[in-house]
């Protein structure tokens, strides 16, 4: 079977894909799904355990509350229907990372179902994905597998497990068959989880962190050729953890499956690997169908009846929507929807409203967390609220220069002292002399020496032309190691020559 990639125009020239979407969210909950052990990562291993989430005899385990209610607004968010009765399941499959060879969740009888996200894209078109269900479950454990080059388990000496993160809470997003994207179905693969990260968060029940794990996209993609409407085999490509990844899956799978398909081949339904560093898969394992799970409801739990009046509490209480929330603040900001769609591409939004609140005119907010600060977290690789900088410091420094206390060249400054740990905005002003120079006897003596050391442009100035001022600013500024109120300085330049402005 051939392993060549047909190019993208080639492989949408004949075949239409089609999606689907399980994304796995970590829930933030204080314990875990069925018992009470802390969900605090980063403990020693095995440390965050007991009877019940490593699934010793006898053990019996309990829902966790909040877990369901986070649940429930996951479901509402994403306009499902909340189910009057439901019940967890046993998946049974052997893995060694899963202490009781079985996973704790949800098959026939999810708490949410029939849902829809609309996701906007680039040029602001709107997609509906639609919602096939969204269920609970536990996570797995953590297998480290030691002495192989790769850290899989091809190749390694050994392998060590860590039951801490078994039985943390989960929910499963799953997505009905995506159709009728065409060229566009990465980029809706990818606005899709970029949407549903921000409603995740909206809610506040998880970070939905991406790169620490705790929201994870599986891609499956089957190709159809174009006019039919019988689906094709899929791939499932696991653990995709990033957006621009989730789009270079569906994109990757897309070429690949169309070459083996004009080859005469047979798509092998499998999961798959994803490898960051070129944008490939390669072929982990035969997908099992959901029968061989055997699946069956799970004995040591009661089912699930939330009231009628806990959901509707629940959707009164619910948060406005991103996309609401962005289009009220794209107008209130004054911005395009380009610009808006950049700034939450950045992950800027969130900076820049509390930014605002600390009482930042919008433009200078906008200006400096996707201008200076976007380019310093691109430089040091975190994202923007990872940046040792806060929304009402940011504040401080738009609040500086606006009283003229501070140019731009020196905010810069002032942030980098802030970013550095030398403190809040004044203190890094105070310990490094940051403050503009405006008093007139200083800026006077520079501009006199300015004038004396350029008499050929000073005669320019005098002779009529008043843009070559610029040099003479330029001069002063240098001078003064940028500290100048340059406006102020123009003024005195121009007075020193004898010339109106």
């Amino acid at each position: 079977m051939t392993t060549e990639l047909l190019s993208y125009e080639d492989a949408l020239a004949s075949y239409d894909p089609v999606m689907g979407l399980e994304v796995h969210v970590e829930l933030g909950t204080k314990t875990k799904m069925f018992c009470g052990c802390s969900t605090e990562l980063k403990q020693d291993a095995n440390s965050q355990t007991c009877p019940t989430c490593l699934g010793l005899p006898g053990a019996l385990p309990v829902v966790n509350e909040i877990g369901v209610e986070s649940a429930i607004k996951i479901g509402l968010a994403l306009n499902c229907e909340i189910a009057e009765w439901c019940r967890f399941a046993r998946k049974n499959y052997f893995y060694p990372d899963m202490p009781k060879n079985f996973q704790t969740s949800q098959y026939d009888e999810p708490i949410a179902f029939n849902g829809y996200l609309d996701v906007q894209l680039e040029d602001g078109e709107i997609f509906r994905v639609e919602i096939e269900r969204a269920h609970m479950e536990e996570d797995t454990g953590k297998s480290t597998h030691v002495g192989g080059a790769t850290g899989r388990i091809h190749g390694a000496s050994h392998s060590l497990l860590d039951y801490n993160r078994a039985g943390i809470p989960l929910i499963e997003i799953v997505t009905k068959p995506i159709e009728g994207a065409g060229e566009r179905a990465p980029e809706v693969a990818k606005a899709y989880v970029a949407e549903l990260r921000e409603v995740i968060k909206a809610l506040g029940v998880s970070e939905a962190r991406m790169d620490k794990g705790q929201m994870r996209c599986d891609v499956n993609l089957s190709l159809r050729p174009n006019g039919t409407k019988e689906f094709g085999t899929r791939s499932e490509t696991k653990n995709v953890n990033s957006l621009r990844s989730v789009e270079r899956a569906a994109r990757f799978e897309i070429q690949r499956h169309a070459a083996v398909l004009k080859d005469g081949g047979k798509i092998v339904q499998e999961t798959r690997h994803f490898h960051e560093e070129d944008g490939s898969t390669t072929s982990g394992r035969i997908k099992d169908n959901a029968e061989d799970y055997r699946y069956f409801p799970e004995p040591d739990l009661v089912p699930v009846a939330p009231a009628r009046e806990w959901v509707e509490e629940l959707r009164a209480g619910l948060p406005e929507m991103p996309r609401v929330r962005r289009n009220r603040l794209r107008e209130e900001w004054g911005v395009s929807e380009f610009d808006m769609q950049s700034i939450l591409n950045a992950g800027a939004v969130d900076s820049i409203v509390a930014t605002v609140e600390a009482g930042a005119p919008s433009d200078q907010a906008r200006k400096w967390w996707m201008g200076e600060l976007a380019r310093n977290a691109n430089e040091s690789g975190k994202s923007l609220e990872e940046l040792d900088i806060t929304p009402a410091q940011v504040a401080r420094v738009c609040e500086l220069v606006a009283s003229g206390d501070l140019n731009d060249k020196l905010a810069r400054q002032v942030i980098d002292g802030v970013l550095k740990g030398e403190g809040t905005p004044d203190e890094v002003v105070d310990k490094r002399g940051l403050k503009v120079v405006s008093d007139d006897g200083a800026l006077t003596t520079a501009v006199q020496e300015a004038i004396a050391g350029n008499a050929a442009i000073a005669d320019k100035i005098r002779g009529g032309k008043v843009a070559a001022v610029g040099a003479l600013v330029g001069a002063v500024m240098k001078a003064t190691r940028g500290q100048a109120d340059a406006a102020r300085v123009k003024e005195l330049i121009l007075k020193e020559l004898g010339v109106e402005g």
